[in-house]
């Protein structure tokens, strides 16, 4: 495991340092309790300097030969792998994440770092006809300077990562403010990667801090164009707000609310391991994962039955044991917001096939049927491990329950059909659905993102290029143009 108070500093145009504030974040292994190191936050005149150098080292890395840029994440490939070990006994250690879900965080990473290496040539130009004769319109993606990231606690190497590579990738620098309670993973980590890499000073910057010393600085700065959020969608409102009154452009990438539908003609043994994945893979602490099962009634019984056995299996406890498939939640703020739903739907008539205890910061499954159709828990981003299974008759009540909700980030459809289940995701209002698998996928180069209060934009691929660099416009005039006067 790296030494987390030899991380615990800023990390400012290239250089280590302590935060000047007047506190400190302190940094716990949710766990056992464990004090991993404490880190005085950065004030909002360290993320200005942190921006100042970004800007000044922009210039010239842009000017740099993409093949050039290429190699510096060909070498973090390199490192993440021969640290490996090391970073995912950071991810047990910081957030919770058992062994198995670090190697998935971990595998998604590296994915992202092979599609950076590619990235730096992607931003290619192209030539345009014009009505006008002997001129030449010329339009080339360039770089937009400086980008802000702010990313999650629940995957911080990967989601610190998949914005921070790319941009960089394309020309950019970075500012990085990742999770207060993941500032290790999400960013000293990421930087002394990329700094072992190779990476010039100044191009990316991490500032660890909060909201309460910095207020909206990060956002509000003049420097950064582009502000990639990664959280909630009440945070993510208030991103974009700030970020548009500044003419910057937000990407954000938001809650969910996933539905995983199981029709009738399904296979109910391979939909139940789906659904088990689905929803409690991380504790359920993943955007994507499926807070609703929605199940025909002709195969409710069978599905509910063997639903409830293998959620009953699943070992809670160190998320170091690899045996552990559920861990600890981030913090006890989470774990009694989990527990406060699941009694609010009991109370309100929902039916605990499954009613699961807290521990500290563990918290066992809980599986709820029979929820009030205006039961709030519908409708809500859980982000713990409580499942919900709603019958229904039929796959249009299917799809008008899977829709009922503000979200629109994930989801699945499981039946013997493959194009009935295509027929039925085109009508769930989704920006991202799987037909026979997982509500929780990701790839480098398929477009991630949402709809409705699951986000703005698309990440991986070419929605990269599109989400960090601007379009240019160069007009040549060979020759001499007519003037009307």
């Amino acid at each position: 495991m790296p030494d987390f108070a030899d991380l615990a500093l800023q990390y400012i145009d290239g250089e280590w340092r302590p935060g000047s504030g007047s506190w400190d974040i302190i940094d716990f292994n949710p766990y056992n309790g464990e004090k991993l190191c404490s880190i005085t936050v950065a004030t909002a005149e360290e993320v200005d300097q942190a921006y100042r150098a970004a800007e000044r080292a922009q210039p010239e890395w842009a000017a740099t030969n993409p093949y050039t840029r290429r190699l510096v994440f060909e070498r973090a490939l390199r490192v993440v792998e021969e640290r490996e070990e090391e970073i995912a006994e950071a991810i047990v250690a910081e957030l919770g994440g058992t062994r198995t879900k670090a190697g998935f965080e971990l595998h998604l990473a590296k994915e992202f770092l092979r599609e950076s290496v590619q990235l730096a040539l992607r931003a290619t130009g192209k030539i345009i006809p014009s009505p006008v004769d002997s001129k030449e319109n010329r339009v080339y993606q360039v770089p937009v300077g400086v980008v802000g990231v702010i990313s999650p606690f629940n995957f911080p190497f990967l989601l610190s990562l998949k914005s921070v590579a790319p941009a960089l990738a394309l020309g950019n620098a970075v500012v990085l403010k990742p999770h207060q309670n993941t500032p290790i993973c999400g960013g000293s980590l990421v930087a002394s990667i990329l700094e072992q890499a190779g990476l010039p000073k100044g191009l990316l910057n991490v500032v660890i801090t909060d909201i309460a010393e910095i207020g909206d600085a990060l956002i509000e700065h003049p420097v950064p164009k582009v502000i990639s959020f990664t959280g909630s969608d009440k945070v993510g409102r208030h991103v974009a707000t700030v970020a548009a009154a500044n003419f910057k452009h937000a990407v954000l990438e938001l809650g969910g609310n996933s539905a995983l539908i199981v029709l009738d003609d399904a296979d109910i043994d391979y939909a139940v391991d789906a659904a088990v994945f689905s929803r409690f893979v991380h504790q359920g602490q993943v955007c994507m994962a499926a807070n609703r099962v929605i199940v025909d009634r002709s195969v409710q019984q069978e599905f509910t039955d063997k639903f409830v056995a293998k959620v009953s299996t699943l070992k809670v406890g160190d998320p170091a044991d690899p045996s552990t498939v559920i861990g600890p939640l981030i913090n006890s703020s989470q774990v009694e917001r989990i527990t406060s739903l699941v009694d609010q739907c009991v109370e309100s008539g929902a039916t605990a096939l499954l009613r699961g205890e807290a521990e500290g910061n563990l918290v066992s499954p809980s599986v709820l049927t029979d929820l009030p159709a205006d039961s709030p828990a519908l409708r809500e981003e859980i982000f713990g491990p409580v499942a919900l299974i709603i019958p229904v008759d039929g796959e249009d009540e299917a799809v008008r329950v899977a829709n009922d909700t503000p979200y629109g980030l994930s989801g699945a459809v499981h039946t013997a059909d493959t194009d009935r289940g295509v027929a039925v995701a085109h009508r769930i209002e989704t920006g991202m659905i799987h037909v026979n698998d997982s509500t929780v996928s990701d790839e480098p180069i398929v477009p991630f993102g949402g709809e409705k209060h699951s986000g703005l934009g698309r990440l991986n691929g070419d929605h990269f290029v599109q989400a960090f660099t601007t379009t240019k416009w160069i007009a040549i005039q060979h020759g001499r143009s007519g003037f009307p006067f």
